[in-house]
């Protein structure tokens, strides 16, 4: 049972993607006490689509940013509408951005251009990073390492091993944690949400994406938080208050809102 004071924040949602009008599915989360969520863009106009709903509902701010499967129309015209964009208040990262080496392993050289791009946009505009990283771990963190020192990064969707979230902890990175940790096959998840502090973790949906159980195989949507939320206590045996205050507070210093 979720309290009432109880309140979580959504590090990573795509609502222009939600099959569902937008106000019905920001107000069921806030029903379940999502009350702040930020909503990710992944190219030029998925980006804008963002900020309007910024402009829309108080408790949704916005990342911006060209997706690795998507940096082949990203030009440098684009680039500068992004820093445009991003100058709104209500943009609090620039992401997803990072490598994808699942769909297309050989764009990687054009991939790499983009992802430091983005990062030194990030960094003229002192503002977090959230970082897509898919079969692309090494090159990821030798990125991170070479371009975007005394940035705050988040490693979105995170699903690499215990040794790889050491890595990123030790350089002061949060991994988010999303539906997957639900799964029974999660098992190595599992393991790393286990081991590392929970002061290290922000939850995610990546909705409408990777559905927790026991709603696997329908769209996902931001009041599934809590769902994430329990699994996560339920793994490190702490409260479920505990787990929603803790993220939360790690959510909105990375963000700053």
């Amino acid at each position: 049972m979720i309290e009432v004071n109880t309140f979580f924040v959504e590090t990573h949602t795509h609502l222009d993607l939600i099959k569902r009008d937008t106000e019905e599915v920001v107000k069921e989360a806030e029903e379940k006490g999502v009350t702040k969520m930020v909503t990710v863009g992944t190219d030029l106009s998925s980006s804008k689509i963002a900020l309007e709903f910024t402009s829309r509902f108080r408790g949704v701010y916005a990342a911006i940013g060209f997706h690795p499967n998507e940096i082949k129309i990203l030009d440098e015209q684009k680039l500068i509408e992004l820093e445009k964009l991003a100058k709104n208040l209500k943009v609090v990262a620039i992401g997803e951005i990072g490598l994808d080496y699942y769909r297309n392993p050989n764009s990687a050289p054009g991939q790499l251009e983009a992802f430091k791009k983005q990062i030194n946009l990030a960094r003229k505009l002192n503002l977090p990073l959230i970082i897509h990283d898919r079969e692309a771990h090494q090159d990821t963190l030798k990125i991170l390492a070479e371009e975007a020192k005394g940035l705050k990064v988040l490693l979105h969707c995170f699903s690499g091993d215990l040794n790889l979230a050491e890595v990123g902890i030790e350089r002061g990175y949060y991994l988010g944690i999303g539906g997957v940790v639900t799964f029974n096959n999660a098992k190595k998840l599992k393991a790393v949400v286990g081991d590392v502090p929970i002061e290290d973790l922000v939850l995610e949906t990546d909705s409408p994406y990777l559905t927790p159980d026991p709603f696997r195989g329908k769209p996902n949507e931001p009041k599934y938080i809590p769902l994430i939320a329990e699994k996560i206590a339920e793994i490190k045996g702490i409260s479920l208050k505990e787990v929603a205050e803790i993220t939360s507070r790690n959510a909105q210093n990375f963000f700053g809102i």
